[in-house]
């Protein structure tokens, strides 16, 4: 292939040539874990500043803003809701709702820091669905109501598919790179 489709598609992908048959819980996180290989692959290879870089004026979206925004959403729903513990937002809050991304402006350890923050909230999220005896498992959450450990994963799987939709926009902004 050649042109702008062929750059998109040209090489194999290993996070995309998993199984495509298994159970439930296996598909769910394997597809939520090509997804979140996905953000780590768009943001790969940039500086602190460039992480950092803005869209477009006024927006404050930002690679940087994505990376803090689902280390976030990932301690929400499998911290907070699921596992039930006191977990408050690293990044925003209440009187700052869009922290995550108005916040995220590069600096010495900014970047270290949300990669770490998003690393230890996967991996919490990984070894919560990894021991949950089914995906039944239910809670309260104030926003959607009763919610299962199954639409949390099918949940997370379109937060972070809508997110890297953002994340290719502003990878090509930044540097012009483009299927990665």
């Amino acid at each position: 292939m050649t042109g702008r489709r062929g750059q998109l598609f040209g090489a194999s992908e290993d996070r995309f040539t998993r199984p495509a048959t298994g159970d439930e819980r296996f598909l769910l996180t394997d597809v939520l874990a090509a997804q979140r290989a996905t953000l780590e692959l768009k943001c790969a290879g940039l500086e602190a500043e460039p992480l950092a870089r803005r869209s477009v004026e006024p927006s404050t979206l930002s690679l940087l803003g994505l990376v803090r925004h689902l280390a976030d959403v990932e301690r929400r729903w499998f911290r907070l809701v699921l596992a039930g513990q006191e977990a408050p937002a690293l990044f925003s809050s209440e009187a700052d709702p869009d922290g995550d991304f108005d916040g995220a402006a590069s600096g010495p350890g900014a970047v270290a820091a949300a990669w770490e923050a998003w690393r230890e909230e996967v991996a919490f999220a990984e070894s919560f669905t990894a021991a949950a005896p089914d995906l039944d498992v239910e809670a309260e959450d104030e926003w959607r109501g009763k919610v299962s450990l199954r639409w949390v994963l099918i949940h997370m799987i379109e937060e972070y598919a809508r997110h890297n939709g953002h994340a290719d926009l502003l990878r090509e902004r930044i540097d012009g790179a483009i299927g990665v």
